[in-house]
């Protein structure tokens, strides 16, 4: 069973795409268009550069991140590998000043929860059409909506931005505060950082790799 069978509301409410598209696969032809847009200022998109540079930033800047920035950070989540190209995660993108503010209580207190751009990314099973015990089709929508967390902060870094990765929350609060029933899987809060952050040591290959033969 394909998931391109079983159509669904494509945009969330209040981000509808200024154009729409008659023919066609709609949803990959918004992401090209975003995917390809020229970025507003030089940013080293080398793929190795941006990995080596991402640091988790905890003090942002007051400002205020440009909306075509925001888009392509949600378009990347959007070409993360998922399990049978179901994509069994959602994002819920945090704008109200005041569900901000009380996602900082449900994470924990962390005060940089109420950043610049908030992404709850939660797991959705349902989407996930496999004939597989439950408890499989959990574990494949976890790791959907982790790989489309990863790939976020990845373009964040890219286009210049910096998050931090929130796992430590009270899922029941979140989902309360945002009116949900699906289960977070992590925050992501993006902005500008106040400051850069020098890269830290890391333990060596042959303590991280272990060969199999």
């Amino acid at each position: 069973m394909d998931s391109k069978d079983n159509p669904e509301k494509i945009y969330p409410s209040g981000y509808e795409p200024k154009e729409t598209h008659t023919e066609g696969n709609v949803r990959n032809l918004l992401l090209s268009e975003i995917l390809k847009s020229s970025p507003t200022e030089f940013i080293n998109t080398d793929l190795f550069t941006v990995m080596s540079k991402r640091r988790s930033t905890r003090k942002f800047t007051d400002r205020i991140v440009e909306t075509v920035k925001i888009d392509k950070i949600i378009a990347a989540a959007d070409t993360a590998p998922t399990a049978g190209n179901f994509q069994g995660f959602e994002i819920f993108y945090v704008k109200s000043p005041e569900k901000k503010q009380q996602l900082v209580e449900a994470c924990n207190n962390q005060p940089y929860v109420n950043a610049p751009v908030v992404l709850v990314f939660c797991k959705n099973p349902a989407r996930v059409k496999f004939d597989f015990p439950e408890e499989v089709l959990k574990k494949f929508a976890i790791q959907d909506a982790t790989l489309a967390a990863a790939y976020s902060q990845l373009a964040a870094q890219a286009l210049g931005l910096s998050s931090i990765w929130i796992g430590m929350f009270d899922e029941q609060k979140i989902m309360k505060i945002l009116n949900i029933e699906l289960i977070p899987s992590s925050v992501l809060c993006i902005g500008y950082p106040k400051q850069e952050k020098f890269p830290k040591p890391r333990r060596n290959l042959k303590e991280l790799v272990h060969p199999v033969w």
